[in-house]
């Protein structure tokens, strides 16, 4: 990443991520965080006072009578002053619109950032509010309190994200551009660029503005904790699944199969509830003045929208614009950055948009240089790596002869004479009848380790044409990696 971004990291500990954002970024979530806290849960003297510190908020108290309509109680007329919705909600459920509704009033007015920041923090918003109220609806048989405060945590599990989307300024705006990156492969980016990862935020403004210890639960091992923490983990892998389904489908069933576990129903069932809870959640969403994120929370994605690579229109272009603007990128890249990742990303990911493979990954030659190993991939096959090892000391195989002689390889048909004795039983895996591309990655001719591309489907086979601009770009991408080197 640049230089900038790089002082900027060493410029902030984790700490100062969470004052800045606390106390500069958004300090009326703060003093609101402070003001409903003198307030306790269980106390029913609070309500008349709680209600008298709302009252003096003309557009926190709005917001909360239009919510209170807008919630379901049978048997209530509608609710025309604070008080009644204190006593109609109770004092949980009013806690958490108030701090919701100056949430939701401070990120949207992050009108000043980049387009792209912009749109990665509304999609967010949407995502956490949909979370919380999905964590709500897999509670139904608990106690008002304890849904409320599931509810809290659930909205909140990602407010170290969100809020270094709306406050991280200029650092905000170059991250973004790697956003294209596999969420795991992204996240540690992030984490090496800014010099804390997004669950330390999370955790150290739960602490900061005194929220629920489900909370912090919920961020250390929550698969491992009770229902009720499960339940948070559920909800926010549940809403970013459906806005944006980039695992397979199996994974996403196997998610509401354990959703339905705890709820004691059916997929079904479930399937019926997420969808009454989509609609409750973009009613509220206008209540607290919002509309713009209603779209945002999607309907359960059908079966085809799994496992598809998401391509933005933009890059939508023909291969050879797309091979130009990757040897553009390559170049540009070397005036301000030495991580490598950067790099053999622009040509896995970019690969995989010019020439269409299923599959592009990067293995990387470990220490003692026994074997390979995956570092990341791409790619509508991306999540079914058969293997993330491959050996290369056992017996000859194609990948040591790619690397040892730095010379790529084309496999349209493993089993070609040509291929016998270096195919072993790791690589037949790997290759899984499809068509593979091999071109080593080095650093001053020294190899780091290989690009694979894959075809699977209907015995597809990689054109030479093909292969020889992925040969190019892989060429210049090596060029690039040794001027870093020298410079």
């Amino acid at each position: 990443m640049s230089d900038y971004l790089t002082q900027q990291a060493q410029r902030r500990t984790t700490q100062q991520w969470i004052d800045h954002i606390a106390n500069s970024e958004l300090p009326a979530i703060t003093s609101t965080v402070v003001m409903l806290d003198k307030f306790s849960n269980d106390d029913k003297s609070s309500l008349p006072k709680l209600s008298e510190a709302i009252l003096h908020d003309q557009a926190l108290s709005s917001c909360l009578l239009k919510v209170a309509n807008n919630t379901h109680h049978f048997g209530v007329n509608k609710v025309t002053t604070v008080s009644r919705a204190a006593v109609v909600l109770g004092i949980s459920a009013v806690k958490n619109i108030c701090l919701t509704a100056k949430l939701v009033e401070s990120l949207l007015q992050s009108n000043s950032v980049d387009i792209k920041v912009y749109n990665r923090l509304m999609q967010l918003m949407a995502n956490s509010f949909y979370s919380g109220m999905l964590a709500k609806m897999m509670m139904p048989g608990y106690a008002e309190d304890t849904q409320e405060e599931v509810y809290l945590a659930a909205m909140l599990y990602r407010i170290g994200e969100t809020a270094f989307w709306s406050a991280g300024g200029e650092v905000a705006q170059q991250l973004v551009e790697h956003i294209d990156m596999p969420d795991k492969d992204f996240a540690e980016f992030c984490k090496q660029e800014i010099g804390c990862n997004f669950s330390e935020l999370s955790r150290g403004l739960a602490n900061t503005w005194n929220l629920s210890d489900i909370l912090l639960k919920a961020l250390d091992d929550p698969t491992t904790r009770t229902d009720e923490v499960k339940v948070i983990y559920f909800a926010d892998q549940l809403s970013s699944a459906i806005a944006s389904p980039k695992g397979s489908l199996e994974e996403f069933n196997k998610l509401l199969d354990n959703i339905a576990a705890i709820m004691k129903i059916n997929s079904k069932q479930l399937k019926v509830r997420i969808d009454k809870t989509r609609e409750l959640s973009q009613e509220l969403l206008a209540s607290y003045g919002a509309d713009k994120l209603q779209d945002l929370i999607k309907p359960i994605p059908s079966a085809g929208e799994f496992g598809k690579q998401q391509i933005p229109k933009s890059e939508q272009a023909s291969k050879e614009k797309i091979v130009l603007e990757i040897f553009m990128t390559l170049t540009q890249l070397t005036t301000h950055s030495k991580n490598l990742n950067e790099y053999i990303q622009t040509v896995v990911q970019g690969s995989v948009l010019a020439f269409g493979f299923e599959r592009c990954s990067f293995l990387m030659l470990t220490d003692d240089k026994s074997s390979v190993k995956l570092r990341f991939s791409h790619g509508a096959q991306a999540n079914n790596e058969s293997l993330t090892t491959i050996n290369l000391t056992r017996s000859s195989n194609v990948l040591l002869k790619s690397l040892k002689n730095k010379l790529p390889l084309l496999i349209n048909n493993f089993q070609d004479k040509q291929w016998q004795d270096l195919i072993t039983q790791e690589l037949t895996a790997f290759i899984n009848n499809g068509a593979l591309a091999i071109a080593p990655v080095t650093i001053a001719d020294k190899p780091i380790g290989i690009i694979c591309a894959q075809h699977f489907t209907d015995k597809r086979k990689i054109s030479d044409e093909d292969f020889q601009q992925l040969c190019s770009l892989t060429d210049h991408l090596n060029m690039c990696l040794k001027m870093i080197m020298i410079r």
